[in-house]
């Protein structure tokens, strides 16, 4: 998919209440389920579209719900369905448009993993039936993503220059944008100084490295792009899509610690870029997923934001803060705001191509560019108006 042929467009975004949520659930109480929560975001996505559920003939629903029992707690009788993560949903709705599958896709995310202690670490971590890397390195403690990630970070660093202040930037950042997002969890600001002061989760990884585990729901409504602009005054289009895996490996350390994903992520950046008449530099707004801060470095290197080995020099010196070069995660990102798997930042991609993030909105931005990878997939969209 090329900017010269949009194919489809977000017209529809909500989420459920993450903050009331967050403070309800800290005092004991279980608000909603996962169901619950991605059916409020979809009313919120629909009222945000200004639509009715009749329109829609398409449905992706997360991994975290089934998708027959989505459908039915919906209420939704759909020509086409699927079930996806946050990026490959948006994919996925793109690919059923354009092949005629659907013309109108809803897109919906629940999760209740802090309500019912969801575990990621330890022995009994989710997942660790399926990431073979908990049972493979299970004898030396790694049991978690953050003990993984922690390796990754070390050798990357040593080999790099890069410290743990620069790493520092990337938390700080984002809890600037968070501090002036109305939804974001965690809004009081940071300074380098209260980062390095933070304790080691997983040395070299502080607590303000780290994701946050809370409930929450999300909701995204796509249709066609001739659809999209008579349904809605302010589409936001997918102008380009790319994927790339490196499978060998990818279920121990292998993708983390030899080459930290660059080399999927440049082949994703050669399908966005080279394949589009775009580059680097059209980008306003980078959103990347973050369940640890490590994640953000490698992806400003990997997608040619800077040289390799010098994404430390680049958040010192020209900043990925709401009025740096390259505004990172501008909402608060999993860090601050919400951890949505990926979802919450499809919202803000959506927001700040609309011009309606307030106090954290970045000037005249035109396109977004949103970038996942996990255990060697990289897969990224740019989002523009």
């Amino acid at each position: 998919m090329s900017t010269r042929d949009r194919v489809a467009a977000v017209v529809g975004v909500g989420h459920s209440d993450w903050v009331s949520d967050w403070h309800r659930v800290r005092a004991g109480e279980r608000p909603d389920d996962c169901y619950g929560y991605a059916a409020s975001a979809f009313r919120n996505a629909l009222a945000d579209a200004g639509m009715t559920r009749d329109q829609i003939d398409g449905l992706i629903v997360g991994p975290t719900t089934a998708y027959e029992r989505m459908a039915e707690v919906l209420a939704m009788n759909v020509r086409w369905g699927d079930q996806a993560d946050a990026v490959l949903s948006v994919v996925q709705a793109c690919m059923a448009i354009e092949t005629g599958r659907a013309d109108v896709v809803a897109l919906t995310y629940g999760n209740d993993q802090r309500s019912v202690g969801t575990q990621y670490g330890g022995p009994q971590a989710m997942g660790g039936d399926a990431f073979l890397s908990y049972i493979y390195h299970a004898p030396w403690g790694m049991t978690s993503q953050g003990a993984l990630y922690a390796l990754m970070f070390r050798r990357y660093a040593e080999l790099n220059g890069i410290t743990e202040r620069d790493l520092g930037h990337v938390a700080v950042a984002q809890r600037e944008g968070s501090s002036r997002n109305p939804n974001a969890i965690q809004r009081k600001p940071i300074s380098l100084e209260d980062y390095m002061a933070a304790p080691y989760i997983t040395e070299p990884l502080r607590l303000f490295d780290y994701c946050l585990i809370n409930d929450g729901g999300v909701a995204l409504i796509i249709a066609e792009a001739g659809l999209a602009k008579r349904l809605s005054p302010r589409p936001v289009f997918i102008e380009a899509v790319g994927r790339y895996d490196l499978n060998a490996g990818a279920t121990s350390l292998e993708p983390r610690l030899t080459d930290f994903y660059r080399p999927a992520q440049q082949a994703v950046a050669e399908q966005i870029f080279g394949g589009t008449g775009l580059d680097p530099t059209d980008i306003d707004v980078l959103q990347v997923y973050d369940s640890f801060s490590v994640h953000v470095p490698l992806a400003l290197e990997g997608y040619g934001y800077c040289g390799v080995g010098e994404s430390g020099k680049f958040m010192r010196e020209q900043g990925i803060g709401l009025s740096g070069r390259l505004p990172t995660n501008t909402s608060g990102g999993h860090l601050s705001e919400s951890y949505m798997q990926g979802w919450n930042h499809q919202i803000e991609c959506v927001r700040q191509a609309r011009g309606e993030c307030g106090d954290r909105q970045i000037a005249d931005c035109r396109r977004v560019h949103y970038t996942s990878d996990v255990a060697g997939k990289a897969v990224s969209i740019i989002y523009g108006v």
